[in-house]
């Protein structure tokens, strides 16, 4: 920006300039801090993975302004500061520290206050992508969600490797990157997973689905693992326990197959197990094939075993 504009000058040009190329939103600066924004993005299909950096202390999106730009995607904030993150939406109100999250959306007014330096990451994902995978992700938003969520570093990671790798041309690694991405999202609010599913049963069949769920959970890396074995431990059928299932979404076959995947996946990126075979992984992950398993991974995440090293 030009050098003889004044601090809230230059603030200015830069509102107006994010209003025409972003988004509209009032922002306030620091009182206490020469004014610096910096924002970084990067583009994988539909979806926007990007920081924001700077002296930006308030952030207001109101009725006026989602009438301006018609904005109705979702944007799943990542604090890194060490300070503080606040904020509300649909009547809750949310406080977000460092490494901590929070899902919102810019078709809903929104209020967020900062310290007077801050720096956030977001995943940006359109609304009509995020509502057809989970198709009640509002019940998410403004809620927040713990660094220590290991889906939420997982895919801190993934983008993090999408950021600085070469960008994507292929339109299969880009569909299955956004798909990925999505799938994380919802592990990481709880649109997708255990509580999900619970959430669709009640009664009986949500606490004999806890227990399955519980079971496979012990026994997935376990290679002669069944539903026939599973339903006599919990004295049901095998064809209530593949009914409970199948009312999630996801089959016996494929919940076995994911936990295995991401048992593997886990180990191969940890720094001790650098000796260990891949073979070796994928044994201990619960796989018998090692030609099934680098098809099934490469398949799952994009990249072979050795490359998730």
């Amino acid at each position: 920006m030009p050098s003889h504009l004044s601090d809230r000058d230059r603030f200015s040009l830069w509102q107006d300039i994010h209003l025409a190329e972003i988004w509209s939103v009032e922002y306030g600066m620091s009182d206490n801090l020469p004014f610096e924004a910096a924002i970084e993005a990067t583009a994988v299909g539909s979806l926007v993975l990007g920081q924001m950096s700077g002296t930006i202390k308030h952030a207001t999106r109101k009725a006026s302004n989602i009438a301006d730009d018609g904005n109705d995607g979702y944007l799943l904030l990542i604090n890194k500061s060490d300070t503080l993150l606040t904020g509300a939406q649909v009547g809750r109100d949310y406080g977000v520290g460092q490494g901590e999250a929070v899902l919102v959306t810019a078709s809903e007014a929104l209020k967020m206050h900062g310290s007077d330096s801050n720096v956030w990451t977001n995943v940006v994902v359109p609304r009509a992508v995020l509502t057809q995978a989970f198709p009640q992700i509002d019940d998410r938003l403004a809620l927040k969600i713990g660094a220590e969520n290991e889906a939420l570093d997982f895919l801190k990671r993934y983008c993090q490797l999408l950021e600085t790798g070469r960008p994507l041309v292929s339109p299969d690694l880009i569909a299955h990157a956004t798909q990925t991405i999505v799938d994380l999202i919802g592990l990481v609010t709880g649109a997708k997973g255990e509580p999900a599913e619970l959430a669709g049963l009640r009664g009986l069949p949500a606490a004999r689905l806890q227990a399955v769920l519980a079971k496979i959970a012990e026994n997935f890396s376990n290679p002669g693992i069944s539903a026939q074995g599973v339903a006599q431990e919990l004295g049901l059928s095998a064809r209530y326990v593949q009914d409970l299932l199948q009312e999630t979404g996801i089959s016996f076959s494929e919940r076995i197959l994911e936990l295995r995947l991401q048992r593997a996946h886990k180990l191969l990126s940890q720094r001790q197990n650098s000796e260990m075979r891949v073979s070796e992984i994928a044994m201990i992950s619960g796989f018998s094939d090692v030609s099934y398993f680098n098809r099934c991974f490469r398949r799952r995440f994009g990249y072979t075993p050795t490359s998730a090293r």
